[in-house]
């Protein structure tokens, strides 16, 4: 119990110093691309901090021998949504209520810096494709693995979309040195590359580790496989996201820290999820339909508030709160 606490905490710190070197190394490598801030976080940040979840799922479907490993996989892809949809935008709405309270009286700035219009869109994206999702986990027929074709290619259409759109925002052109290089005020793209890949090879070794202890914990805890791949595998894995999150907002960018949030959960959406419709019935059970309930509501929230210009960092943070219901209830069912 002792050694899994310590390197469960050793490896959350592992991760959160990979992510400073990942988010530094991937802003200067959307700077050479010539790409925009929101760019940057839906598509390079997320893609590459989306890979540690995306893994679990692909290992558990790809490799697992019984129904309750490929559970786990199942569950992964529907708990990171979830996730990603609640704690991850409630860090973000946490961190920028925190910045706020340290500044003078009368600087309080309460609407979000990000173009509200645009992540309503990325919500109304992942709500159709999750909805989609969750209706083919309620009925069996032959062909339906050749459906996961169509969630691959709903994110290829998603990411060329990104590249293509316009922005105007200039977060990305205020860079940090290059850690790597600091004393180069335009370090090449080989090395910007080499940093990016570099952290997120830190990141994938830690996050396994993270994961390990967490499925140690909460065996010793007497956690069933289900609530281990849908409460705590999920967590472990959406921590780089979360990471990024705080420290793009301890930075300023809080379209950044949005927009890796929005990119990472189509990939969730889309990839895990056409994974375990290839290779599992793809069928829904209580919980796992309870966990795309709960998403769904967040989502539906956040999009109606992006939709309106009118989310506030409050509205922002307690969409938390819905992954706490989750949590209940998912303890309910297990222990009651």
């Amino acid at each position: 119990m002792i050694s899994s606490i310590v390197l469960f905490f050793a490896s959350a710190a592992v991760i959160y110093f990979a992510c400073e070197y990942f988010v530094n190394g991937v802003e200067w490598v959307g700077h050479r691309l010539e790409l925009g801030a929101t760019a940057v976080g839906t598509v390079l940040a997320a893609f590459g901090t989306a890979l540690p979840e995306s893994a679990v799922t692909f290992m558990a479907v790809v490799f697992g021998t019984t129904p309750d490993q490929k559970d786990i996989g199942v569950g992964a892809a529907m708990g990171g949504p979830l996730v990603l949809s609640t704690l991850a935008y409630a860090v973000v709405g946490l961190s920028l209520l925190r910045m706020q309270k340290r500044r003078p009286a009368g600087a309080d700035d309460p609407r979000i810096k990000a173009d509200q219009q645009r992540l309503a869109r990325d919500q109304g994206w992942f709500m159709a494709i999750f909805i989609f999702k969750v209706g083919l986990g309620l009925i069996a027929f032959a062909w339906k693995p050749w459906l996961g074709i169509l969630f691959l290619a709903a994110y290829a259409l998603y990411v060329k979309r990104e590249l293509a759109a316009e922005d105007t925002c200039t977060e990305a052109d205020v860079l940090e040195p290059l850690k790597l290089r600091p004393r180069d005020p335009q370090p090449t793209m080989g090395w910007a590359c080499f940093q990016t890949i570099l952290a997120l090879v830190v990141i994938a070794i830690a996050s396994r580790v993270f994961v390990l202890q967490i499925e140690s914990l909460g065996e010793l805890l007497g956690a069933s496989p289900h609530i281990a791949a849908l409460l705590l595998a999920p967590v472990a894995t959406e921590l780089p996201e979360i990471m990024n999150a705080i420290i793009w907002v301890r930075q300023g960018k809080e379209r950044l820290a949005l927009a890796n949030i929005s990119g990472a959960m189509m990939i969730q959406a889309t990839i895990p999820s056409a994974l375990g419709i290839f290779l599992t019935p793809w069928l829904l059970d209580g919980t796992l339909l309870a966990a795309g309930l709960f998403t769904m509501l967040s989502i539906g929230v956040l999009w109606l508030r992006f939709r309106q210009d009118a989310m506030s960092l409050r509205t922002l943070s307690a969409v938390g709160g819905l992954y706490a219901l989750f949590a209940g209830y998912i303890g309910w069912h297990f222990y009651a």
